[in-house]
């Protein structure tokens, strides 16, 4: 294929998608991400589209959201190993929310047989993938059906999230960065994912290397309200993203990276790398050894900011309950 028709797909597909990883062009144009990059930089140069972390997007600074036949073939490799180290972070007997989006449909598919679960979710495929699981009850909201990402929006959704308290949500969106915290392209999905936010006590991000340093109209959940973001490896394998994981870190949030290629641990094993902001602390009952954290004669002390450790999230093997209306008896 000759440079030009390269590009000609790249943006085509740039276009179609509002946002398309290097690895996925690559895949796609059937060349390495080294001349997909190049290639990449030359349209950037000519005003067609903007380079982001690891990807390339329409041009003028907010993302587009694509539709979900797009999104189902965006990053998928990442998506999946996201969620399989998200899954570990769900013990039986959780109260969960888990907003749309087709990662958080991937983690719904891996929930399956936790028993005593229950999800609540606006969701229509988080339901779909629960809706045969005979152990979680799953509680969808009401509302508008929003047929590009099958979820369900409007007021009513956000009004049957009222009163409502649960573990922790899981929620997904088109972009995140230090500055201004998770943020989507719809207002309406933007409104339902704060009421799902607000239920919760922890706040989990899930959010591919695609997606760093990427901001969109409607800001839906500020930083300082993330517990944890949920990302891939690659996030911490090249410079820009890195320094956004550095900055989220430095406000606070603990960093996940799922390792590509594997699948997560067995509950209460090591499931991927992490990065915390806090200074390092002797945990109690663990002591120091000479070599230092892990050292001889001592256990695995906390990590220095922007280390990297194995993940400690466990949880019980992923089971399924009848799907209702929220506020149905």
């Amino acid at each position: 294929m000759f440079a030009a028709e390269r590009r000609q797909l790249i943006l085509e597909m740039v276009r179609a998608n509002g946002a398309v990883s290097l690895r996925e062009l690559a895949r796609v144009v059937q060349t390495s991400e080294v001349t997909v990059r190049r290639d990449v930089r030359a349209l950037e140069a000519e005003g067609l589209l903007d380079r982001r972390h690891g990807g390339a997007v329409l041009p003028g600074g907010f993302s587009r959201e694509p539709g979900y036949p797009q999104k189902t073939h965006l990053a998928a490799a990442e998506k999946s190993a996201i969620a399989d180290l998200a899954a570990t972070m769900v013990e039986e007997g959780d109260q969960v929310v888990i907003g749309a989006g087709t990662t958080n449909q991937e983690l719904a598919r891996r929930l399956a047989r936790v028993p005593g679960l229950t999800v609540v979710t606006n969701s229509l495929l988080v339901a779909q993938a629960l809706a045969h699981a005979n152990r979680v009850e799953v509680v969808m909201t009401g509302g508008t059906l929003r047929g590009s990402n099958y979820a369900l929006v409007g007021s009513s959704a956000e009004q049957s999230l009222n009163g409502l308290r649960v573990t922790k949500a899981f929620i997904s969106g088109s972009g995140l960065t230090a500055e201004r915290g998770l943020s989507t392209a719809n207002m309406l999905s933007a409104s339902v994912d704060r009421a799902l936010v607000q239920s919760a006590t922890e706040v989990i991000i899930l959010a591919d290397h695609t997606k760093l340093g990427a901001d969109s109209m409607f800001q839906t959940v500020p930083t300082d309200a993330i517990t944890r973001l949920v990302t891939d490896e690659q996030a911490a394998g090249n410079d820009p993203t890195a320094r956004e994981l550095d900055a989220l870190a430095d406000c606070g949030v603990q960093i996940s990276l799922a390792p590509l290629g594997l699948t997560a641990e067995a509950p209460g094993h090591p499931a991927g790398p992490e990065r915390h902001p806090q200074q390092p602390q002797q945990q109690p009952g663990m002591r120091r050894g000479p070599g230092g954290p892990g050292g001889p004669g001592g256990g695995p002390g906390a990590p220095l900011p922007g280390q990297r450790r194995p993940g400690m999230a466990g949880g019980p093997p992923p089971g399924l309950l009848p799907t209702r209306l929220a506020g149905a008896r």
